[in-house]
């Protein structure tokens, strides 16, 4: 097989799994399992985070008027009455500030165990773990919630305590593999009165500054230059991720107005056991 057609699943893996709360990171770990790419160990570890800039791009087009803190259109609050003021997106500025007082825990932590995470924790052993216990978390806090009104239904309503709080569960993801950012922030957010459809927003939009950072971090650190083939290899993984993640993360918007999360916590706990099998027996 072609390492571009394993570049396409790959980035189809990465797609899928980077918004539904399942792990991203551990499905493309055992993926890569049966399906090896034939590049060197520094970029293959490089290409694992890289690739997620392509699913990232998805969140910024399908909510850039939320995020884009400029313009006079459906400008509700705007900084002043000049004409420059008119222009600043109050709102949208403090979501921002919402987002950043939520990444600074996974940063700090990231920066600090970025390596010793990759060589004591980057295995099929912790994310097969990393499944199955947030695979319970998640039915446990979803029983729990169920018949809890909740607090927050906005992003307007989210606090900057409440963005720590929700910053400090994506820690778990930062240093275990196979617990899912989505998913750690998600149930954090359920945990302390927010809506599903706002934590699921929150959390793309925490992705933003979180994943290019980490893919920013990954490539300073990259040592081996780039052939044309390991651009090419790398360049499809993040388009692809790009196409899917945009019909993905529409269909998990729309899933969660009339679902709960418990599904996805029974396909964690399955899976992670069929890898323990699997890699029992190997």
């Amino acid at each position: 097989m072609s390492e571009i057609i394993k570049a396409i699943i790959l980035g189809i893996v990465e797609g899928i799994t980077e918004w539904l709360p399942i792990s991203s990171t551990g499905h493309l770990i055992l993926v890569d399992e049966l399906l090896k790419l034939k590049v060197s160990s520094e970029f293959k570890e490089m290409f694992d985070v890289v690739i997620q800039l392509g699913a990232i791009l998805a969140v910024v087009v399908i909510f850039w008027n939320k995020l884009w803190p400029f313009g006079r259109k459906n400008n509700n609050a705007p900084l002043n009455k000049t004409p420059f003021g008119k222009m600043v997106k109050t709102d949208i500025f403090v979501m921002w500030f919402k987002v950043i007082v939520a990444c600074l825990p996974a940063a700090v932590i990231g920066l600090i165990l970025d390596d010793w995470v990759d060589e004591h924790f980057y295995n099929p052993w912790v994310v097969a773990i990393a499944l199955i216990v947030f695979g319970i978390a998640f039915i446990i806090v979803e029983n729990w919630n169920k018949n809890r009104t909740p607090k927050v239904n906005s992003i307007d309503g989210l606090t900057y305590k409440s963005a720590l709080i929700i910053g400090a569960f994506q820690v778990l993801a930062a240093v275990f593999p196979g617990t899912s950012r989505s998913g750690a922030t998600i149930v954090g957010a359920l945990l302390i009165g927010i809506s599903r459809v706002v934590a699921a927003e929150f959390t793309f939009y925490l992705a933003i500054p979180v994943m290019f950072g980490a893919s920013l971090l990954k490539l300073v650190k990259y040592d081996g230059g780039f052939s044309g083939h390991e651009i090419a290899i790398l360049a499809t993984g993040m388009i692809v991720a790009f196409l899917v993640s945009l019909f993905v993360i529409k269909f998990l918007m729309s899933y969660i107005k009339k679902h709960d999360f418990k599904a996805f916590g029974w396909y964690r706990i399955i899976l992670g056991i069929l890898v323990l099998i699997y890699f029992a027996v190997k």
